[in-house]
This record gives C-alpha cells, sequence and structure tokens, in this order.
C-alpha cells in the first residue's frame, strides 16, 4: 500500500492526502485494520521526507543505476529502505516484503534477487552512509533550497530545512479554555492560545471533537483571523475560505462571515465542519476573483491559494510535487485575487492576506505591488503583543512572517509551526 501511494504522488502527482482517500491503494487500503492503515501512511510519508538521503543511499549501491522497464522497483526499494533506515523495521522483514513484492509484479519479479542484495546492503551499510550525510540539504529540492538562501540567508535556511525532517505535531483551536482542554488532551497550551496534541491518532475520537469544541488549524495558520482584532458583530468575507478553520474561527469570535470558495467538493467539508461545531455562516460556490457580495465588507480574509512551502513538516508530498513553474503561475493568481478582494470593502474597512508559503513572491512582493497599485491602500503593522507572539515574528515591514522552527516548546515532536505570512491593510 506505501509503494501505491508513492507512485500516486511520484508518478501521478497526486497530493498525498488526495492519494489517501482517492485512490486505488486508499481503496484497498480499507480493508485493512487502523493500525496498518497508519503504517501504511507512514512508510509513505516519512520516505517522501527522507527521499533524498534514501536515493542517496540506494544510488551507492546501485552501480549501474536501476534496470529499464523494472516498474515499481524504484519505490519498492524505496519503501524498504526507509524502513530499514528510519522506522526501525527488522531487516528481515522489510527486505521479504520487498522481494515478494517484486515477485507479484510482472515488470519487477526479474529483479527480486537484486532487490534483495540491495537491501541487505542499505540494511548493513545504510545506517553508516546515513550519519555521514546532510540531511537538511539532500531532502530539499535544489529550487526550493536557492530561493530560501536568497531571501533568509544559509543559516536560517538550513534550520528551516532541519525543522523539515520531524513530522508536525497536531494543533488545535478552541473555543474557550485551551488551558483546560490542554489538560484534558494530555496536551499544551501553547501561548498563542492553540492547544498543541502529539502523537493523537484518531483526531475525531479525541475528547470534544463530536461535541464541536474544537477544531484542527495549526498555530501559525489561527494567526491571521486575530489580525482584524475584535471581530463581533462584523461582515467579513472569507475568500478561499475551504476547509474552513478561519472561518470556524471568525464565526467563533462572533463576526458574520460569508466563505466563498471555487470548490464545492471542499465546501462540504467546511459546511460539515460549521455543523459539527454549531457556528453559522453563508457558504458561497464561486470564484473568489470574480464573486461579489450583497455588501461591502467591514473585512475581507484571502488565504490565497500558494505553494505551500510553509507547511512541508505536514505534507512532505509538496517539496516532490511543486516547482518553480508553480510559483510563478500562482503569483499570478494571488495578484488577481488581491486586487479583486480590494473592490469588496468599504472605506475603512480591513484586508487580511496570508499564504502558508515560506516564499516571498507570495507574501512581501504581493503586499509592495498592491499597495503601490492602490493609494488608498495603508498597511497597519502587526503587533505581536495582540498575538501573543515573538517579535522576531514581525517583519520591518511590520508583516506577519513565521518559520518552521519557531516556537520551540519542550522537544522536537512538540515544537515549530507553520511557515506563514500574513499583512493587514486598511482601506482609507
Amino acid at each position: 500500500m506505501a509503494v501505491g501511494l508513492l507512485r500516486a504522488v511520484l508518478n501521478h502527482r497526486q497530493p498525498l492526502d488526495d492519494a489517501l482517500t482517492s485512490s486505488r491503494p486508499a481503496r484497498e487500503m480499507s480493508g485493512l485494520t487502523v493500525r496498518d492503515r497508519g503504517l501504511a501512511r507512514a512508510i509513505a510519508s516519512t520516505t517522501l521526507r527522507r527521499l533524498g538521503q534514501i536515493d542517496a543511499v540506494l544510488s551507492a549501491f546501485l552501480e549501474k543505476g536501476l534496470p529499464k522497464r523494472s516498474g515499481p522497483l524504484r519505490d519498492i526499494l524505496r519503501a524498504a529502505a526507509c524502513q530499514l533506515l528510519f522506522l526501525d523495521t527488522p531487516a528481515h522483514a522489510a527486505i521479504d516484503l520487498a522481494v515478494n513484492q517484486c515477485k507479484q509484479d510482472r515488470n519487477a519479479r526479474h529483479f527480486d534477487k537484486l532487490a534483495n542484495a540491495v537491501l541487505r546492503r542499505v540494511a548493513e551499510h545504510g545506517p553508516d552512509l546515513i550519519a555521514k550525510q546532510d540531511a537538511a540539504r539532500l531532502n530539499t529540492p535544489d529550487w526550493l533550497w536557492a530561493n530560501w538562501v536568497a531571501t533568509y540567508g544559509e543559516d536560517v535556511t538550513r534550520r528551516i530545512c532541519e525543522a523539515h525532517l520531524h513530522p508536525a505535531p497536531l494543533d488545535l483551536s478552541v473555543k474557550q479554555d485551551p488551558g483546560g482542554w490542554a489538560e484534558r488532551l494530555g496536551g499544551i497550551a501553547l501561548p498563542t492560545r492553540s492547544v498543541r496534541v502529539p502523537h493523537a491518532g484518531a483526531v475525531e475520537k479525541l475528547d470534544g471533537f463530536s461535541s464541536g469544541e474544537w477544531w484542527v488549524q495549526d498555530a501559525a495558520a489561527a494567526l491571521p483571523a486575530r489580525l482584524f482584532g475584535d471581530v463581533s458583530g462584523l461582515h467579513i468575507a472569507d475568500l478561499c475560505a475551504a476547509p474552513g478553520g478561519k472561518t470556524v474561527q471568525l464565526a467563533s469570535a462572533g463576526a458574520h462571515v460569508t466563505a466563498v470558495d471555487a470548490s464545492e467538493k471542499r465546501l462540504t467539508r467546511l459546511k460539515e465542519n460549521m455543523d459539527r461545531l454549531e457556528l453559522p455562516a453563508e457558504i458561497v460556490c464561486a470564484d473568489a476573483g470574480a464573486w461579489r457580495g450583497p455588501r461591502a465588507f467591514d473585512g475581507v480574509l484571502l488565504d490565497a491559494p500558494c505553494t505551500g512551502t510553509g507547511t512541508l513538516r505536514r505534507h512532505p508530498d509538496i517539496a516532490h510535487l511543486k516547482s518553480a513553474k508553480d510559483l510563478e503561475e500562482l503569483t499570478q493568481v494571488q495578484a488577481r485575487l488581491l486586487r479583486h478582494a480590494v473592490t469588496l470593502l468599504r472605506p475603512g474597512g480591513i484586508l487580511v492576506y496570508c499564504t502558508c508559503s515560506l516564499e516571498q513572491q507570495e507574501g512581501e512582493a504581493q503586499i509592495s505591488a498592491l499597495v503601490d497599485d492602490n493609494p488608498q491602500l495603508r498597511a497597519t503593522p502587526v503587533d505581536a503583543k495582540a498575538l501573543n507572539g515573538r517579535a522576531s515574528w514581525v517583519t520591518g515591514e511590520g508583516y506577519l512572517r513565521t518559520l518552521p522552527y519557531d516556537l520551540p516548546v519542550s522537544g522536537q515532536d512538540t515544537s515549530g509551526l507553520d511557515g506563514f505570512f500574513a499583512a493587514r491593510l486598511e482601506v482609507s
């Protein structure tokens, strides 16, 4: 199943979350136990997170490279190497499974002996090779490394990439009493008011889920909506709203929210969340770059489509799905959405723009261009204290910028947050 997920991502360019719900491996996994489904996902996600290291180790023992027309052999070797090097799987189990899997495939079956020989060498010598690798650099695509070094410098880039080597913990936004819910769930109340629950297992089984006491939302993703300040009674348009974390947040704070998104499927999930949490919102399926509401809004939140490079801890597949071309195309989409968002505001209204991206082109550069083209717009500095955040999260221009290694807590498994950019602008 893990090999099928890897092929869905790397061969068919399907996001891992989508592959886990709507692919052939997903259909086959439905018959597995919860424990085995979790293992398949762990193998796939860890392989994607450590793919640079894994491929470097395999290449050391494949002197002639991979044979042509070998079917899924490459991904069988990757999944097995991941288990041997990073998941503490007994060598005999990982190797036997990989060899048998080769035998069951019409293209890979001619190479079962090669797989056996290579993986035995990985088991014996791979850990020594791993210990000498530059993990942060090997697991980061060249275009991202170059972009981050140009933006942040090499030291910060390395810290970002080291944070990506570790999965993200589970963060929750609660309706009230973060400290109480942290205690009930065995988690940590973060200074930013989120509750962090490491190694939570099935979210639906956690106390408070069915009764609608909280929703899943990374601690960084919970910050942009708070840039509006007190929203009680205000009319807020949430553009590109699905799956709805910020819609929920605004409605929970007393705003009259209109949630707009072009994906009917994603809006279905948003509505399910709103129903579970017993919160109201007007839900509209439309292009956020063309839609016009019945009124001018007090506030507009634009969580724009982006490369998502700030979420690599949570979505390691993004490193293998996005490219510099995607960045170029998405910045054009963001500029179009921003220009339209301004037209939805009343005089004195507030625009909050955010992306879960580390790319300056999707953050600071977008706002700079927008303000240059719109003299009536004024960027108002973010107040870190009002967010219970750190002063280092606010840039020299007054924008919010979090990095994946920010917010250290008690250990690597409970530290960090998504890389986010947000800006607050007021219409004069």
